[in-house]
């Protein structure tokens, strides 16, 4: 697994974690508050899509109405090619 991490402002919080999702390969995404407290981590699971993500977005939504500025963690699973990439 690789982190990678983004700050941004809570404007712009839904759209980019929907962006993450649509990626395909992110496994986790955790949202922390600019003194560092997480605020909320969603698990993505293989094949969890539509109706499924709703309460997440909602959350994620609602997160976005109270924050000024926040970070996303986001766990990628690799890709076969990264890890090949690596032995070398």
């Amino acid at each position: 697994m690789t982190k990678e991490s983004f700050s941004i402002h809570g404007v712009n919080l839904l759209q980019k974690v929907k962006e993450l999702i649509e990626e395909g390969n992110v496994r986790k995404i955790t949202i922390t508050d600019k003194s560092g407290k997480e605020l909320a981590s969603f698990p993505l699971t293989v094949g969890v899509v539509g109706a499924l993500l709703l309460p997440m977005l909602a959350a994620v939504g609602a997160l976005a109405a109270l924050l000024t500025e926040c970070t996303i963690t986001v766990e990628r699973e690799e890709t076969a090619e990264e890890v090949h990439n690596e032995g070398n």
